[in-house]
């Protein structure tokens, strides 16, 4: 069976690279309480700062500039994580049936069936990547 970069990785141990582990610490960092409350924040900022500026039009275009440039750097940082986590799961999915289709094989002597599903389920394993 061939390894995904995942389970290479994780027998040469951490070999990530500097952004991998910044989308990590990124992603850890803004599924927390602390960041939800800095964007409270920054929106009590924002509309307590209305009497300062003359014009409403530019008052509301600092924040949309504020929150769509956060959005777009957002989403791309979780976009990352989230395809990480997604190869990640697939490739322990795929441990785990290339293990029963062997574990299936063992026992095949006694059941022509068992040797079907084995081969079955060693096509099986891997489908995510033809597609």
């Amino acid at each position: 069976m061939q390894r995904s970069e995942a389970a290479k990785t994780r027998r040469q141990g951490d070999r990530r690279s500097l952004f991998d582990r910044f989308v990590e610490m990124a992603y850890r960092w803004v599924s927390r309480a602390p960041f939800f409350i800095l964007c409270v924040c920054i929106i009590v900022v924002w509309l307590v700062s209305l009497p300062l500026w003359e014009d409403h039009k530019e008052w509301q275009t600092v924040i949309h500039t504020v929150t769509s440039v956060l959005t777009l750097l957002l989403v791309a940082l979780l976009e990352n994580a989230s395809r990480r986590a997604e190869e990640a799961a697939q490739e322990k999915l795929n441990v785990m049936a290339e293990a029963l289709a062997e574990l299936m094989s063992s026992q095949a002597r006694k059941d022509p069936d068992l040797r079907s599903a084995a081969n079955r389920l060693r096509e099986a394993v891997g489908l995510e990547e033809r597609h």
